[in-house]
């Protein structure tokens, strides 16, 4: 079906209903009509959703595949998400767990501008992890966000983010934190990336990056979800040298499986490090859930770019070795407020993070 692209749900029904059920679905999510309306046959043919299977998974739990036609996505990363689960993500019986993209779709969405050895090399980072953490409380202007990057970059971060809730406030305005953080990078004399948190409306993101690239920055990130992915496709590609990090923002205000959305849709639209909840942190998700998202971020996908998997969410130094055990060394550990409760000592406490990072033996089999 290389003109199709297969959309793959978890279903509640009857056995007796989810036939029809699942016939429901395949027309919602192409024609959203009476087939028998539809009076042209090439329609009926080519553009209305087929029911490609159909399998059990426990007693009122059903695996449906869906073929939908490409030519109802075209090239818009929005009507790509539109068509795999836009108004079936009204109706509670339905979970969007996976999706099988052939060419065309491939294709049409290039993903990550450099990837996870984009990412390596740029750095000159070699085969460890990398490593991460974020500026905050919100509240605190640029001259004292400056200086948590400061420090963290004599601790030796490969790369210190705004925190997610950093916009274009009063209280720290965009350009003028940006310019502040970018120097106090410089400053520390390291290899140390400052990436600031882009929002606002295409045109305002647009002006940001702008801004940022004009301090000598060459990585931003964005909370799809929030600005749109179709937004987040066209600044990927308008912006070839600029890497982009995706917070998982609002990614769960939708019934779609993490792996899937997280991992494999925004690395497709250009996410060179994905961000995402790690298992055992404040956040729920399950290890099996952590690793599926791992793989879908760096595995094969035709021939688009590995994106780093960045598990957050609550981490601390104590769970550093676990975390390269799980992950193995194509990851990007990020450790946020554990770092910052070490107030004065909080360089010292970063050149730890990065240390017990840089001498990690990974055991035998691991995932990488």
């Amino acid at each position: 079906m290389a003109d199709r692209f297969i959309a793959t749900y978890q279903v509640r029904a009857e056995a007796s209903a989810i036939a029809a059920r699942a016939a429901e679905i395949a027309v919602e999510q192409s024609v959203e009509m009476p087939l028998a309306a539809i009076d042209a046959p090439d329609i009926l043919r080519d553009i209305v959703g087929q029911v490609a299977n159909i399998a059990e998974l426990a007693p009122g739990r059903f695996e449906v595949r869906i073929a939908l036609s490409c030519a109802t996505a075209g090239a818009d990363a929005g009507q790509l998400l539109n068509m795999l689960f836009g108004n079936t993500s009204l109706h509670d019986d339905v979970i969007l767990v996976d999706a099988e993209f052939p060419p065309a779709i491939l294709a049409a969405h290039s993903g990550p501008n450099f990837g996870l050895h984009g990412l390596r090399a740029r750095g000159k980072i070699g085969r460890r992890a990398l490593t991460c953490s974020a500026i905050k409380p919100q509240g605190l202007p640029p001259a004292q966000l400056a200086t948590l990057v400061h420090r963290f970059a004599l601790g030796g971060l490969d790369f210190v983010k705004d925190d997610h809730g950093l916009a274009d406030q009063t209280y720290s305005p965009f350009a003028a934190r940006v310019a502040a953080c970018a120097a106090a990078a410089r400053a520390a004399g390291g290899t140390t990336r400052y990436v600031p948190s882009i929002t606002g409306t295409q045109d305002a993101m647009r002006q940001q990056i702008r801004i940022a690239s004009d301090e000598g920055i060459d990585t931003v990130m964005l909370a799809p979800m929030i600005a749109g992915l179709a937004n987040m496709a066209a600044l990927t590609r308008e912006f070839p040298s600029i890497a982009f990090f995706a917070h998982p923002s609002l990614a769960g205000a939708a019934r779609i499986a993490p792996p899937l959305l997280i991992g494999r849709i925004f690395r497709l639209l250009g996410a060179d490090a994905v961000i995402f909840p790690n298992h055992g942190g404040r956040f729920g998700y399950t290890p099996s859930t952590c690793r599926a998202l791992a793989e879908a971020a760096r595995g094969d996908l035709a021939a688009t770019r590995p994106s780093v998997p960045v598990p957050a969410g609550g981490m601390t130094l104590a769970r550093v070795p676990e975390m390269l055990d799980f992950y193995g060394p194509d990851v990007m550990l990020l450790l946020g407020g554990s770092l910052l409760a070490a107030h004065e000592r909080l360089t010292e406490a970063t050149a730890e993070f990065t240390a017990a990072v840089a001498r990690h033996e990974y055991k035998e089999g691991v995932l990488f």
